[in-house]
C-alpha cells in the first residue's frame, strides 16, 4: 500500500468524493476486509457495499488482497491502494488554477494556485516514475517560526528572498548540456490553528516541475504566528 497517491482521473475523483465510498476507503486503509465485514461497520446491506467496492476497484482505488472461504461462499478481501488520496487539479483540468495568469507574491490566492500546481506536477512525476519503475528523488524542508512583529516578518521575507535568489544565481546553468530544469517555490503563511479535536495545524508546501524558476508567496495577515515552509522537490 502506498502512503499517498494522487487522483488525476475525473471519474476516479468523483468516486472518491462519495461519502459512503470515502468511509469504505478509510476502513480498507486500516486493513483488508470483505463486503460482509464492511457492511456491519458502515451500516449498509452487503449488496450495497459490494456495489460501491466494485466502483472503487474499477478506478484503482481499492484492490484484491486475497480470498477466503466462508461456508459455501468465497469472500473477496479488498484493501485500499493507498493510506490517503489527493485529488489533482487535473481532475478539473478546464478550471485548474494557473499561477502564471496572475502573479502576486503578496496574494494568498496566488499561493494557493502555486500549491495546486505542486500537487498537479508532483502527482504527474510520481505517476511517470511509477510507470517507468524509476526512483523519483525529492527533498522537502518544513519549519515553523514565531515572529515578534510584522516588521520582523517583513525582514525575514526580505532576507529569504535575497538568500534564495543568490543561490539560484550561483547554481543556475541555463546552457549546461544535459542539465535539467527545476522549479523552486518558497511559501510563508500563518499557522492554521488546531481543530477542537486536536488535529495538527497545516504547514506550507512547495515543489517542482520541469520549468526552472523561483517564487515566494507570503501571506499578508497580521496574525502574530506564522509558519514558513520551504520545499525543494528535486527530480532526477
Amino acid at each position: 500500500m502506498l502512503d499517498v497517491t494522487v487522483i488525476e482521473d475525473p471519474a476516479a475523483a468523483a468516486a472518491s468524493l462519495d461519502p459512503i465510498r470515502g468511509r469504505l476507503l478509510a476502513e480498507l486503509a486500516a486493513g483488508p476486509a470483505s463486503a460482509a465485514m464492511l457492511a456491519g461497520r458502515v451500516g449498509l446491506p452487503r449488496q450495497k457495499v459490494n456495489y460501491h467496492l466494485k466502483a472503487l476497484e474499477r478506478h484503482g482505488l481499492v484492490e484484491l488482497a486475497g480470498e477466503r472461504r466462508k461456508g459455501n461462499v468465497t469472500e473477496r478481501l479488498m484493501r485500499a491502494t493507498a493510506a490517503s488520496y489527493v485529488i489533482s487539479p487535473l481532475a478539473l483540468a478546464a478550471v485548474q488554477p494557473d499561477p502564471d495568469r496572475f502573479r502576486d507574491q503578496l496574494s494568498a490566492r496566488w499561493l494557493l494556485a502555486l500549491g495546486a500546481r505542486l500537487v498537479r506536477d508532483v502527482g504527474t512525476l510520481i505517476t511517470g516514475a511509477t510507470k517507468a519503475r524509476k526512483r523519483l528523488a525529492t527533498y522537502a524542508l518544513d519549519g515553523e517560526v514565531r515572529f515578534a512583529s510584522a516588521a520582523d516578518r517583513a525582514a525575514f521575507i526580505q532576507e529569504l528572498t535575497a538568500g534564495v535568489g543568490a543561490l539560484i544565481r550561483k547554481y543556475d546553468s541555463p546552457d549546461a548540456e544535459g542539465g535539467r530544469d527545476h522549479r523552486i517555490v518558497v511559501a510563508v503563511h500563518p499557522t492554521v490553528k488546531p481543530e477542537p479535536s486536536g488535529a495538527a495545524g497545516a504547514a506550507a508546501a512547495s515543489g517542482t516541475s520541469d520549468t526552472s524558476g523561483t517564487s515566494a508567496g507570503p501571506e499578508t495577515s497580521e496574525a502574530p504566528s506564522v509558519a514558513p515552509s520551504a520545499v525543494h522537490e528535486l527530480t532526477d
